[in-house]
């Protein structure tokens, strides 16, 4: 059976909640408690007592009889904004709320078809765990575009149920140590598990960010630098360097650091232009192939 979410009614030729409270009999309640607003279709009934009223009225219809399925999608339609109540809780997932409040709709009717109103409790309380732990395991098995093993997926449970506790008693989001003091595990589990708790969609490098003014992931990476591959040759020139005599270093820091001509070195070290030139091919020949100096 589908069930519309947006507070339509049933599916074709079902009653909605007035018809059913029709149905239900004269007992069914008219006017609810200003504090209980259903907010299906504005109608002023208590959501509690009306569930209450469909499920005694649907235990004594047989299991085939069409009245008994028009209750069935009454209590569907008068309990969905439970499931959108739900579905809040997982609004800073990456995903359409309405998709999300069609899979806890599905917890909804597990939950309407399971309930036992003999053991006296109130249905939103038996529902809300069915519905919660449906959208739930929707994350765990169907969103998710990137593995994450099963053990951090099961401790995240634990670790997002700590943080909003955490939250209602310190008034703010709680911090790694308070998270792990709190469940006693290692602050690593708890760092792996926010990382796991983000990896549920692979975003394309190539698609569009709309915050960074229409740039792709890919453009605003960083690229190969080319002087990182002179980084090692530095380190080696700087290595055969300090091997040199004082005389040979100097006349190569003059000629490549102080950028002197060899006429220049030659006034400054007081030699001959061509002893300068000798000497510049002969420690250029040892730097190259990278032997030590030899007198």
């Amino acid at each position: 059976m589908s069930v519309r979410t947006q507070g339509g009614s049933p599916e074709a030729g079902q009653e909605g909640p007035s018809q059913a409270v029709a149905a239900a009999g004269p007992g069914a309640p008219t006017e609810e408690p200003a504090d209980h607003r259903a907010g299906v279709r504005g109608s002023a009934v208590d959501v509690r007592t009306l569930t209450r009223v469909l499920f005694e009225r649907m235990a004594e219809l047989p299991a085939g009889a069409p009245e008994r399925a028009r209750v069935r999608a009454a209590l569907i339609e008068v309990n969905i904004p439970l499931v959108r109540y739900a579905a809040t809780r997982f609004r800073s997932r990456n995903e359409p709320m309405e998709d999300i409040v069609q899979v806890g709709t599905i917890g909804l009717i597990n939950a309407i078809d399971r309930f036992d109103p003999d053991r006296g409790v109130q249905f939103p309380t038996y529902a809300l765990p069915t519905i919660l732990g449906e959208i739930k395991r929707y994350f765990r098995d169907n969103v998710r575009t990137m593995h994450v093993p099963r053990r951090l997926q099961e401790l995240w449970v634990q670790v997002s149920g700590a943080m909003e506790e955490l939250t209602v008693v310190h008034g703010r989001a709680p911090k790694v140590p308070e998270i792990a003091a709190n469940l006693r595990i290692p602050e690593e589990d708890v760092r792996a598990c926010l990382d796991a708790g983000r990896a549920y969609n692979a975003a394309s490098l190539e698609a569009a960010q709309e915050h960074e003014g229409g740039l792709a992931l890919l453009d605003r990476l960083g690229y190969e630098d080319s002087a990182l591959a002179d980084v090692e040759h530095r380190d080696m020139v700087r290595h055969l360097l300090v091997q040199l005599p004082e005389r040979e270093r100097r006349i190569i820091m003059l000629r490549f650091f102080a950028n002197l001509t060899q006429s220049q070195i030659s006034t400054e070290l007081g030699m001959s232009q061509m002893h300068v030139s000798r000497l510049l091919a002969r420690i250029l020949t040892r730097l190259r192939t990278g032997n030590s100096w030899e007198e």
